[in-house]
């Protein structure tokens, strides 16, 4: 791997000095897009989903995934 030298991290700094990351376009990082994902379930819904995924041999987020689904897409005629 390649080193800088000091004349270009001293270019790399004046770079970043006059141009800051901008992080107003999305807040947060990894932890915040999940915590704005997590939902909290009462007890009978999680016994529901943990049996199903055990039973189907799926992962929670694929049951809650295929009631949506089907909840968006209506009665089967």
């Amino acid at each position: 791997m390649a080193r800088m030298t000091e004349e270009e991290a001293w270019a790399l700094d004046d770079e970043v000095t006059r141009n800051p990351p901008n992080a107003a376009g999305k807040p947060g990082g990894f932890f915040t897009d999940r915590r704005d994902r997590m939902v909290i379930l009462d007890q009978f819904s999680a016994g529901y989903i943990k049996s199903a995924a055990e039973s189907e041999h799926k992962t929670p987020t694929e049951i809650i995934g295929e009631l949506i689904r089907e909840k968006i897409a209506g009665p089967s005629a």
